[in-house]
């Protein structure tokens, strides 16, 4: 993975033969219709889930002899193509949901089909916050992981319902106990609600020329099919002894590491789903990964790895906090300070409130960006505590552009006294 090996292609990773000893790799590539070989002391594996489009023809009967044009999202670039066409988009997932927003400026008429449906959020939060910066915080992490399952689950579809009643807009999942992936869509409701976008059901038959849906017997008229229906994804290069995949997921530690090789010199990173950025969770995957292929940090024995590798794969439900059921599906906060914890880089809140009582509200209560983890440890930032004391400025910097005064709020200083003393009850709690 990465882009200084994009213009060659990996054909094969495999063992070296004294691998039990030297726990080498020997990579051979093919670039410009020329085979080259070398050997590597370590591997690290970063091409992701989203490798091979999942386009399941097999489910749409009379797709053979649909004579207008269809193909997966992944070919599609530019919504030129469907001027004045009416437009079916299977598929309500972000990609999906974007196409049909995008379609709808420019087609006769747009469907989008869902068979599930999708919590459909706004980026922005109350008061124009952005909503991961609000919603992912350490404060609001704890809060939800000491909620019984149920009660979390009401209070984030009321939460989202208070946008956009999902029901009156046929978007309302099927199954509301597991976490599904937000869609973030500004627009959507919009353009259902002008007649742009029209939702729809699973597809019953596919015609020459239209559509049945599985609620009528009308036929629908198509020009173009987009399946946005995921993908899967594989190792070719690499031997199933090493890493093998089963029902979406691969047997490895922590979501990283094979757990039966004699040397963990083969690291898997972004092989996972967290309700969070992806970008800061590979990252520290690849931090972690670095200590373990150095040396610094050692791998648990084999047997112990195993049987968390399967506890994870039995998905049985916490009954607190979100439901975190489907595979790959991980805790965000929760997850990276798992891995922080082992390079020693998890801030340690306890010890942050006697010497900088100020930045641990702030780590606590605020956004949970990356500059947290760079606090201390391997790769330690020394402008990490102004990052974090100063985002919010940043954040809103490029759109305050005519600014008022404000006079301060007779609740400002009560609100300090009350975040402080919770905080302490916080962490109270968690040492207790």
């Amino acid at each position: 993975g990465g882009l200084w090996r994009f213009t060659s292609k990996v054909c094969s990773v495999t063992k070296c033969s004294d691998f039990a000893v030297s726990g080498q790799w020997e990579v051979v590539t093919m670039h410009e219709e020329k085979q080259e070989s070398a050997i590597f002391d370590a591997v690290m594996v970063c091409t992701g889930f989203l490798t091979n489009p999942y386009l399941p023809l097999d489910s749409f009967p009379g797709i053979n002899a649909f004579k207008g044009q269809y193909f997966h999202s992944r070919q599609y670039k530019h919504p030129d193509i469907f001027k004045d066409k009416r437009v079916l988009v299977i598929g309500m997932g972000n990609s999906g949901t974007d196409i049909a927003v995008e379609a709808s400026h420019l087609a006769e008429k747009v469907f989008l089909s869902t068979t599930g449906g999708g919590w459909v959020i706004s980026r922005i939060f109350d008061s124009g916050y952005p909503w991961d910066m609000v919603f992912m915080t350490r404060f609001q992490n704890m809060l939800r992981n000491s909620l019984p399952t149920p009660i979390v689950t009401w209070l984030m579809e009321r939460k989202i319902n208070n946008w956009l009643n999902h029901a009156n807009y046929g978007l309302i999942p099927e199954d509301r106990t597991q976490l599904k992936e937000f869609v973030l869509n500004d627009e959507l409701p919009g353009r259902i609600i002008t007649g742009k976008v029209f939702i729809r059901p699973s597809i019953k038959e596919v015609k020459e020329n239209s559509v049945i849906f599985n609620n009528t017997s009308k036929e629908e008229p198509i020009d173009i099919i987009v399946f946005a229906t995921g993908y899967t994804f594989a190792f070719p290069f690499l031997d199933e002894s090493v890493v093998k995949v089963e029902d979406g997921q691969a047997s490895l530690y922590k979501y990283i590491f094979p757990a039966h090789l004699q040397k963990p010199t083969l690291a898997i990173i972004g092989l996972i789903k967290p309700l969070g950025s992806m970008i800061p969770t590979g990252e520290t995957q690849a931090r972690w990964a670095v200590q373990v292929l150095k040396g610094v940090n050692k791998l648990p024995p084999p047997s112990v790895m195993i049987e968390e590798i399967n506890a994870r794969k039995e998905n049985k439900p916490s009954w607190f906090g979100l439901c975190y059921c489907k595979a790959l599906q991980s805790d965000y906060i929760t997850y990276i300070d798992e891995l922080l914890t082992y390079i020693n880089a998890k801030p340690n809140l306890f010890s942050m409130l006697l010497t900088d009582p100020h930045l641990a509200l702030t780590v606590f209560f605020g956004p949970c960006s990356p500059y947290q983890f760079r606090l201390t440890g391997p790769g330690k930032w020394e402008g990490a505590r102004n990052a974090i004391m100063t985002q919010w400025d940043r954040t809103f910097k490029v759109i305050k552009a005519r600014v008022v005064q404000e006079s301060p709020s007779p609740f400002e200083s009560f609100l300090k006294v009350f975040s402080f003393l919770a905080l302490l009850v916080a962490i109270f709690l968690i040492f207790l």
